[in-house]
Order: structure tokens, then sequence, then C-alpha cells
């Protein structure tokens, strides 16, 4: 069935684009090669956090956005987005992240810092369940009126004659759809494992770190991480890799020594030198590309959505 609006991508940001633009009265359509539970935002793990995107300026507003939004949905369990304390710790002495007072985050005194640790800041944030939110995102979609339906596009040229206007939220995918050869993967990997208990987040803020290493609880299991491979396409899980991550994890927070693994996550987070939100007319069709939100896909999901609105209004 024709739709007025065409998103291409079912990842956090073509699902929430998608909800903004029917919820604004388009009729919508998302097509997608990979279905919600299969995107690389169904692997993250996933917490608000401006990471691996630009311009900082822009990255600013539109995180700051979704994150008066995650606050809200916070406040309702069937969401999967959770208000969860915890702390961004440096081996090394830092500045002060930029996003610091955007959450009222606070330093850390001496004692509560992690052993080699020397400098952290506490806060509360939104951590989401990402399978359960991506699926509140695809009912909402649905009570708007919109559809989803699995379907690859082997060309921009085949999408353009399906709707007069076409979004694109392909992520990595925007690298073959639209020939962007600046689209580059970032590999990420996660270990699942049982919670021993644990009931804060941590995230190792080290600048320049070789590694990226954190972990976060998720009611009766913890996601731990991680990797950040550039140019690496393979979505198969490391052996080597998930070892790694589990080691460093249970040398911060020993109970996770003896967790139980109950699953492995790979993602490919779509990085660009800068996010692309942008509008053009190609072939008769309005077409506005929303992609390249490198880790940040959720940080910058709705603040991305709501400008996407307002930039086809503005250009039709």
């Amino acid at each position: 069935m024709p739709a007025s609006a065409l998103v291409i991508g079912a990842g956090v940001v073509g699902l929430t684009t998608a909800v903004s633009l029917a919820e604004a009265g388009r009729d919508v359509r998302v097509d997608a090669e990979l279905l919600p539970g299969a995107t690389t935002s169904a692997a993250a793990g996933a917490s608000w956090d401006p990471f691996l995107a630009e311009p900082a300026d822009l990255v600013e507003r539109w995180s700051k956005e979704t994150l008066r939004l995650l606050l809200e949905f916070a406040t309702d369990d069937s969401t999967g987005v959770r208000l969860v304390e915890g702390t961004h710790e440096s081996r090394v002495p830092r500045d002060v992240p930029t996003w610091a007072p955007w959450v009222n985050a606070c330093p850390c005194a001496p004692r509560d810092l992690r052993p080699g640790y020397v400098e952290g800041w506490r806060y509360r944030a939104p951590v989401v369940d990402m399978p359960k939110y991506l699926g509140y995102l695809a009912d909402r979609l649905a009570h708007a009126g919109g559809r989803l339906r699995q379907h690859r596009y082997v060309s921009l040229e085949e999408a353009l004659s399906e709707a007069p206007v076409i979004v694109n939220c392909t992520g990595t995918g925007a690298r073959a759809l639209v020939g962007d050869s600046s689209v580059e993967a970032m590999r990420g990997q996660l270990v699942v494992v049982e919670n021993p208990g644990i009931t804060t987040f941590f995230c190792d803020d080290t600048p320049e770190a070789e590694e990226l290493t954190y972990f976060y609880p998720q009611s009766d299991v913890v996601v731990l991480g991680g990797t950040s491979d550039r140019g690496n396409w393979d979505l198969r899980p490391d052996g080597a890799a998930a070892a790694d991550i589990l080691r460093r994890c249970a040398q911060i927070e020993p109970s996770l020594a003896e967790a139980r693994v109950v699953g492995h996550r790979v993602g490919l987070r779509p990085v660009r030198p800068r996010v692309r939100l942008d509008t053009e007319k190609r072939d008769g069709a309005l077409l506005l590309h929303n992609y390249g939100h490198g880790g940040a896909g959720l940080t910058l999901s709705w603040g991305c959505a709501r400008e996407a609105v307002d930039l086809l209004r503005a250009a039709e």
C-alpha cells in the first residue's frame, strides 16, 4: 500500500523518525532490510551518552531534546527506559565532560572512585533495554497509523518510486544506498551476563583510551562492553574479544567474574565526520537524509527526528 512518506531503516533513528512523522499527521511506512530486533540498535548497551558524533553544537541540541523525552519515558515501565545512577571515571586527570551540566553530574570524591581511577563524575541517566524500547517504538508507530515491512532496496532509484517523500535512515547502509563513502562501520561487541546484584552503571571515560570498558544493569542482566573497531564489518561474535570484555569489567566490578554469560551482541555503529541531516530533490521526490550518528543513535534520536519533521515541512 503506498504511503505519503517512506522511511528506510528500522533502527532507533528510523523508528523514532517514523513515529515523529506519523504523529505529525503523515501517512508513514517503514521499509527495512532488518526488522527492529535484528538491527545495530538492538545490539546497543545502551545509555544516553553523546559518543562518537559531530558536530558538537548540533549534537548538544539534539542530545538535550532526546534526554528530555527519555526522562519522561523512564516513568513508564513499558518503554524499557529506566533512570539509573552511575559514574564515568578516568584513569588520568581530564576536563569536565561537556555533557556533565546537562545531567547535573557531580565530581566523585576520591574514596568513591574505582581502583586505578583518579577522576570521575556521578549522575543519573536513562539506561535503555533496547530490544524492549524498539518494540515500544514499533507499537507507537502502529498506534499512529504507520506500517512496518521487511524489504531490502537494491538501489535508491527503486525507493524513489515508492513515495513522494523518502527518509533515509539506513545507518551504515547509506554507504551503498546513496554512495556515501564517508560512512564507516565502527564495530561494537557486547557480552550479556546474569545480574549478580549490580544496580549502578560504570563507564571508563579516560581520554584516548585504547579500549571501551563499561557495564549497564538492565534488571536481571548486565550488558558489558565493549569494542570499537573502525572499518570492521564482521557481525560474528569474537571469542577473544568477549573474554577480554569480561576480564576488564570484572577488574572494575569483581562480582561480574562469576556471572553466567547469557548472550553476545555485535553491531556496526555508522560513523561519519558529521551526522547527515538534510534534504534534497531527487527524481521528483523529496529525499531527507538522517544517518551517521556514530555511537549516539539513541542519544540523538528524538532531537534529529523532530528536526527532520521541521525540515520536511520547510522543503515542501
